[in-house]
């Protein structure tokens, strides 16, 4: 769940840089031009591991995220994003196989990202943009099945305001990019239940592979893509108590592909978790597919 929710807030972050590359799982720190939109539209699997628990749990979520970026200056520009989510938890309860599930949109996102350092050279630039913004509890977070009121992970939205910041950097050549990001999430209780919040650490290196020579006149270009992800999620807290089965520290490694134009961009990756250290049962990722497309306007 946290892994979709990592990727949807990703997508947050675009480049309306013409014909360059940029993070799938994560931001960058290029602008968006002034007076200018980004429009990203990204389509998110992911698969939980089987629980070797007796009482088993698997969940499913398949995730679409809309973003829309505009330029207000040159430095400055505001973010908001809408996921839609269809999410499905299969577990055993007193024996009995049981499916949990719930479809719609999620809480909506706003952010502000400021370019606060910049360094140009001849085929070069590098970049810091700290980014601050809120999740607005628009999402249904009290959805009921014939089972009764729905678990937290499979509600849609989570009824919170929530608060999240951090900062990016770019550098940016001819021939490749690196991107790195660190951020933070302070997540707030809402009917009985407050996620963990997560700190995270991520890191891109998009390298030009096709053409290999850049001359006059090449429409677009293809890069190969390989991004890693550390995540600690604290614990989540029920009536004021921590639940012993939340929570933990993941790393991903995301191999992914970019087919990049002077005005659109499509993508696809695959977030593998290479080490999971969680708490009790907390449900491990088994992996993350995200495809999507970006277009500059």
């Amino acid at each position: 769940m946290k892994a979709v929710m990592k990727t949807g807030m990703a997508a947050l972050f675009l480049s309306a840089a013409t014909a360059w590359s940029a993070p799938i799982t994560f931001n960058t720190a290029l602008p968006v031009r002034e007076g200018g939109y980004v429009l990203r539209e990204q389509f998110v699997f992911m698969k939980n591991a089987d629980d070797p628990t007796p009482a088993r749990r698997d969940m499913e979520v398949t995730g679409l995220v809309s973003v829309l970026g505009y330029g207000v200056t040159r430095d400055f520009a505001l973010f908001g994003m809408l996921p839609w989510f269809d999410k499905r938890l299969d577990m055993q309860m007193g024996g009995q196989d049981m499916t949990r599930s719930k479809q719609g949109f999620g809480d909506l996102t706003l952010l502000g990202r400021y370019t606060a350092y910049e360094y140009n050279a001849p085929g070069r630039t590098f970049r810091i943009a700290p980014f601050l913004g809120v999740k607005a509890p628009t999402g249904e977070d009290s959805a009921r099945d014939g089972s009764g009121l729905l678990p937290p992970p499979v509600q849609p939205g989570s009824g919170s305001w929530d608060a999240l910041g951090g900062a990016v950097l770019t550098w940016q050549t001819l021939d490749f990019q690196i991107d790195s990001q660190v951020s933070y999430k302070a997540n707030r209780e809402a009917n009985g239940f407050q996620a963990g919040n997560v700190a995270e650490f991520d890191i891109s290196l998009q390298y030009r592979l096709l053409p290999r020579s850049l001359d006059a006149g090449v429409p677009a270009f293809l890069y190969g893509v390989i991004e890693a992800n550390l995540v600690h999620s604290a614990k989540d807290r029920m009536s004021g108590s921590s639940d012993p089965d939340s929570g933990g520290t993941t790393l991903f490694i995301t191999p992914g592909v970019q087919y990049v134009t002077r005005k659109w961009i499509v993508e696809a990756g695959v977030q593998i978790p290479v080490s999971q250290d969680l708490n009790g049962t907390a449900l491990k990722n088994d992996y993350v597919f995200t495809t999507g497309f970006r277009l500059n306007f």
